[in-house]
């Protein structure tokens, strides 16, 4: 029998936050610790009659354990991430207790029964099965009277597994067969016991278990698709053309999911030359591949002519692996490629072998236009019947949320939905939101609960012809939760990935009238409140660094960077970077949107040249910006958000991306609507000084 329990160690964290020489009020570290988890201790013993005990204990997220033997030794046992203990038992049934400590002070105890007994083990039974998820992966599990840990051979050569009786260990093996596998039963006797499985056959996965990831809801003008039930797909589109490949090819159906399937890949096409598409007014191409094999492959657009370039595809065995790749990073390869007329696309296997599941083979760009009308933040109205239930729409008269109702709500009708520029969305639901017991709450004011707790990156999109606006994002939400399309939750591990809601604005866009329909004539309907309708700032919107020369410097002096400026040719050496964006959201938002590459430093571990972005110095950050126009300031809040440089800071230059501060203040001038100049200071009269344009 095992328990675990959490246990918040106060005093520990008092004694940190109290040994810091500087003052600093920010405890974000404390409000975001997290106790051990998976806390477990295997338990081997010596084969001698002498009940010497050796306890292994093993938590992610803990730095030390204290070990509780359980009869009756007062002092326990302290020990270090990696190390064990041993001990001697007579015989008997002890209550072992292992306390994970974790690095801020927090704990988790974890309570297991171990039974010494000096008689050999009896009534063995082992078993072993092919896991269901995992490729060559077989879990064996062994049961047995006065035995305390067994041990798994499991015949191919491998060091032996131990776990503790009762539980399961498992094993991967390098290639699918026919092996015999011995499982031994130890307990504190001389003797043991063992179970030889022979002739096990050792399966592999060759086709995914699971759907490509789903794809969020797009505009029709914004997508171009040539595979993908989540879109309108191209016509006349061949998936096996006759090109003297040695490939096979099936339309595999995953429960109603169909997706390509490419065996024996050394090249294939997709041909759809009979209508050329243009993908011109496009910016990247999707696919989704899934392989059993640890190969990878590449894919190429072809163009008229014909013209082609093609892009590796890194994949993961036994996962989809998602890409979004730049269409400008074909048109770089090869000028020739013809956006305007695309007539195939050609897959490679890297090596020439292997087997490729490709689903969701699509162009697209971002939503068209500013979705100007639904930005910002939003509330439930107060009002009487702003929430509600009924037969139709504006009917909600099977129950909705009178006077009293609002009142018993506050912690609901404060929470907040807010819709950025950039298409990002937040549920900010602050300490407490009303919970319903579907949720294990109790229909009252409680803790937000996961994933319906803002805790999940999400998007919008937000057609506005349609009156439609579709959240992605796993608990992602307008008012109601539970309100999906065609249903209602009752258990939150049925949260789907996207919901589109119907929308109508009015009053200047300040309110919004939202409906869904969950069932045949059940509609859930919310009227909400934009927030503070202030002066739209003079920086919302995308800017980039402006690529004339001198753009990017710095000096001992404002308007002085005489000591090192980006000339021509640097600007197009740096074509990576200078493409970056810094998106100011209507809402107070900020965003750093680099793309698949910027120009990374030494000090962030790259050598001075176009990258992979490094957090959090890439965009994966939650920020927001103060502009103070009084005192020509602007600040960044959110670790890792930045303009120009990435390593200029106030009062110094960083040299560890871990020293990324919490927020930057800029000095800033707008020079007219499109054009800005902003400088920070690093110290010791070092200006780092740069001109942005807005895009």
């Amino acid at each position: 029998m095992k328990t675990v329990k959490y246990i918040f160690s106060l005093c520990l964290i008092v004694l940190l936050i109290n040994s810091c020489v500087k003052d600093d009020s920010n405890t974000d570290f404390v409000d975001s610790a997290v106790a051990p988890t998976n806390v477990l201790a295997l338990f081997e013993v010596t084969q001698d009659n002498t009940g010497l005990v050796t306890i292994t204990p093993t938590a992610e997220g803990a730095v030390g354990f204290n070990i509780f033997f359980g009869d009756g030794t007062t002092e326990p046992a302290n020990l270090s991430q990696g190390e064990n203990t041993s001990h001697v038992y007579t015989e008997g049934t002890f209550s072992v207790s292992v306390v994970a400590v974790g690095p801020t002070g927090l704990e988790t105890e974890m309570t297991q029964d171990l039974i010494v007994s000096f008689n050999p083990p009896v009534n063995m039974v082992a078993t072993a099965e092919n896991d269901a998820a995992i490729s060559r992966q077989v879990n064996v599990t062994a049961s047995a009277d006065n035995a305390i840990s067994f041990s798994v051979d499991y015949g191919d050569g491998s060091e032996l597994v131990v776990g503790n009786i009762g539980e399961s260990v498992s094993h991967i093996y390098a290639s699918a067969g026919l092996y015999t596998i011995t499982v031994v039963a130890m307990g504190a006797a001389i003797e043991t016991a063992e179970v030889v499985i022979a002739d096990f056959e050792v399966t592999e996965i060759i086709q995914p278990l699971a759907s490509a990831p789903t794809q969020p809801s797009r505009s029709e003008g914004d997508v171009v698709s040539v595979f993908s039930a989540a879109y309108t797909d191209i016509t006349g589109v061949d998936f096996f053309p006759n090109w003297g490949q040695a490939t096979t090819y099936n339309l595999f159906d995953l429960s109603g999911d169909e997706m390509l399937q490419y065996t024996n890949l050394n090249y294939q096409g997709i041909d759809f030359s009979g209508t050329p598409i243009d993908v011109s007014q496009m910016e990247f191409l999707h696919v989704d591949v899934w392989t059993a094999d640890e190969n990878d492959a590449k894919i190429s657009p072809i163009s008229s002519g014909p013209n082609e370039a093609a892009y590796d595809l890194d994949l993961t065995a036994q996962q989809w692996t998602s890409f979004d790749i730049p269409l400008s990073y074909f048109t770089d390869q090869n000028p020739l490629v013809d956006l305007s007329s695309v007539i195939q696309f050609k897959f490679d296997g890297d090596p020439a072998e292997g087997t490729i599941f490709v689903d969701n083979l699509y162009f697209w760009k971002a939503p068209s236009g500013a979705p100007t009308g639904i930005v910002g933040t939003w509330k439930l109205s107060s009002a009487s019947g702003s929430l509600g239930v009924g037969p139709a729409i504006g009917d909600n008269s099977w129950w909705n949320c009178d006077a009293s109702c609002v009142t018993d709500r506050a912690c609901f009708y404060d929470d907040e939905y807010i819709f950025n520029a950039d298409g990002s969305f937040s549920n900010v639901l602050g300490a407490e939101t009303w919970v319903e017991a579907w949720q294990g709450g109790g229909s009252a004011c409680g803790t937000p609960v996961a994933p319906h707790d803002g805790s999940n990156p999400a998007t919008y999109v937000y057609d506005e012809g349609a009156g439609t606006v579709t959240l992605n994002g796993l608990g992602a939400f307008l008012a109601v939760p539970k309100a999906i399309n065609g249903s209602e939750i009752a258990d939150i591990n049925d949260t789907p990935t996207s919901i589109t809601y119907n929308v109508t604005l009015s009053n200047f866009d300040t309110e919004m009238f939202v409906y869904i329909e969950v069932g045949a004539g059940i509609f859930w309907q919310y009227y909400f409140v934009k927030e503070g309708a202030a002066a739209a700032s003079p920086l919302t919107g995308t800017w980039q660094l402006s690529t004339d020369a001198g753009s990017l410097g710095v000096g001992p002096a404002p308007g002085d960077n005489s000591w090192w400026n980006c000339d021509a040719a640097c600007v197009g050496d740096r074509a990576c970077y200078y493409d970056d964006q810094y998106v100011f959201g209507a809402d107070g938002s900020f965003s750093n949107v680099l793309g698949s590459e910027t120009w990374v430093e030494p000090w962030q571990g790259g050598g001075d040249a176009c990258g992979t972005p490094v957090a959090p110095h890439d965009g994966s950050g939650t920020a927001s910006y103060d502009l103070d126009l009084g005192a020509g300031t602007l600040t960044l809040n959110g670790v890792g958000a930045y303009i120009g440089l990435a390593k200029a800071v106030n009062n110094t230059e960083l040299t560890d991306p871990l020293d990324a501060p919490a927020s930057i203040v800029y000095d800033i001038t707008i020079v007219d609507s499109n054009t800005i100049s902003v400088m920070v200071d690093v110290g010791d009269s070092v200006f780092w000084q740069y001109k942005l344009v807005k895009i």
